[in-house]
């Protein structure tokens, strides 16, 4: 198993990771494994919003819509006369 050592973490970072840690009843190491795992696990492919999307509606079925017909509106209005 590898080891990583880091330097320089801000404070209040090693605080919140500790406050983190104690949360999930686990051990700062522990912790910053598992917020490693995750992170990497989910970088691994950008985030696409219309595929998101599509993947929350798609169980729920397609939608038939009515044929649209272009009408013709008239001229536009005129504010200056």
């Amino acid at each position: 198993m590898a080891t990583i050592t880091i330097r320089g973490l801000d404070e209040a970072v090693k605080k919140r990771l500790r406050v983190r840690a104690a949360r999930h009843g686990r051990s700062m190491e522990e912790e910053a494994r598992e917020i490693l795992k995750i992170g990497v696990a989910t970088s691994e492919r950008e985030p696409n919003l219309a595929e998101s999307i599509r993947a929350l509606f798609e169980p729920l079925g397609g939608v038939d819509l009515p044929e649209f017909r272009d009408k013709s509106v008239g001229d536009p209005i005129r504010f200056d006369e």
